[in-house]
């Protein structure tokens, strides 16, 4: 079956969505103490409350993805998302607030444990990983752009106050995704995918390199968080920086990571992949480095500076991000990848939960400390992928001789 008939429709259901999540992130706090009225530090503790409670969804996926397609269990999550949305008009008390957190939080959850699935199975018999790793890129680009479309009407939201039409608004977004991904066409492959998926999570406990490779993406998904976690309070609090540098500053990344994907794929095309995420690290060490260093620099130059820094930052995200969604599909055993791929994503929500901490603790001993620790934590986890580079290769090489034909095509 023509690859074109399933990403048409996907990367259109993609760009919905994340225009839509884009839009409502700016409000994702402020909606709950402007409409709902309650106090911002309940509302921190209950969307971090609805969070934790979500962490399960991986390992359940994993567990029960052999018997539903991929594409099904994308589509389920936006209904849930959707779903969740609609019932924020009416959650104006803490634990009606905790229960449509929850909701929302099990759906994303459930959509990034297995949306790559779906974009795995895209490939085909024999692909050239060129060809894999474009797709990978064009993925994130779309992710990317349309973020970045949902964030700048996200600032109007909040400009004029229309938080209540902002949810709505995002609740079509999901249940649009969701009936286009009714047009994606199911592979006959995937009617009997029913069958047990083989080894199960005890077979993956035993799988060192695999696990490796978790534990350093941790790592690497930490890097890449930790822009929009620590360079506002850096900026703001430790430097002589203009206030107004925070949204050009984070803009720009955006920008760059929605257009430079597929350039960097070309770019790195000579390396393993592992050796690709390698050389992110090694630009993700510099930026951290760079940003510690930034204490010291005179105000006058500070800002040319930190923009310079930035391209460090911008080079290594656009490198690790189709690099590392490619290598784990290549890395995970053809049988039980839709498993391998569902507790991958634990290396975003870890980063994610860590993050925060990490920054705060860390600062609080002295401004350039989150940035030169990040940098040490960065150089280990890059060494450990160069010397992963032989086990993973040689997986990766494995699964192209039998070719995706093994796999089961969601």
């Amino acid at each position: 079956m023509p690859a074109r008939r399933r990403v048409v429709p996907l990367a259109c259901a993609l760009a919905v969505d994340m225009a839509g999540s884009g839009l409502f992130l700016p409000v994702s706090l402020l909606y709950f103490t402007e409409v709902a009225g309650l106090p911002l530090g309940t509302v921190g503790l209950l969307l971090s409350a609805a969070g934790l409670a979500s962490l399960p969804v991986p390992l359940i996926v994993g567990h029960v993805a052999h018997r539903f397609p991929a594409v099904d269990r994308v589509l389920l999550a936006q209904i849930l998302q959707g779903a969740a949305f609609l019932a924020y008009g009416g959650a104006h008390h803490p634990a009606a607030v905790l229960a449509v957190a929850m909701l929302a939080s099990i759906g994303q959850r459930l959509f990034w444990s297995s949306f790559f699935s779906v974009v795995a199975g895209l490939a085909e018999p024999g692909e050239d990983r060129q060809r894999t790793d474009r797709r990978y890129a064009l993925t994130g680009m779309i992710q990317m752009a349309s973020t970045g479309v949902g964030i700048l009407a996200g600032g109007l939201v909040v400009t004029y106050g229309w938080y209540q039409p902002a949810v709505w608004l995002n609740a079509g977004t999901f249940l649009v995704s969701a009936l286009l991904l009714l047009f994606v066409p199911r592979d006959p492959a995937a009617a009997g995918a029913g069958r047990p998926a083989g080894g199960g999570y005890r077979e993956m406990l035993r799988d060192r390199p695999y696990l490796m490779l978790i534990a350093v993406n941790t790592v690497f998904a930490l890097c890449s968080v930790f822009i929009g976690v620590a360079v506002p309070v850096y900026l703001v609090d430790a430097l002589p920086a203009p206030h107004w540098l925070v949204g050009p500053l984070l803009a720009a990344n955006t920008v760059l990571l929605a257009t430079g994907q597929a350039l960097a794929v070309r770019l790195v095309r000579p390396l393993s992949r592992p050796r690709g995420l390698a050389l992110a690290g090694v630009l993700w060490v510099v930026w951290a480095l760079v940003y510690a260093g930034a204490v010291r620099v005179p105000g006058a130059v500070l800002v040319p500076y930190l923009m310079v820094g930035l391209i460090f930052f911008a080079a290594a995200d656009l490198i690790h991000a189709p690099l590392s969604n490619a290598l784990s599909a290549a890395a995970a055993p053809p049988a039980q990848r839709d498993r391998y791929l569902a507790v991958y994503q634990y290396c975003f929500a870890f980063a994610n939960i860590l993050a925060p901490t990490f920054f705060t603790a860390l600062h609080a001993r002295g401004p350039a400390v989150p940035w030169l620790v990040l940098a040490a934590v960065t150089a280990v986890a890059t060494v450990i992928i160069h010397l992963l580079d032989t086990p993973l290769t040689a997986r990766e090489n494995t699964g192209r001789t039998m070719g995706p034909a093994a796999d089961t095509l969601s």
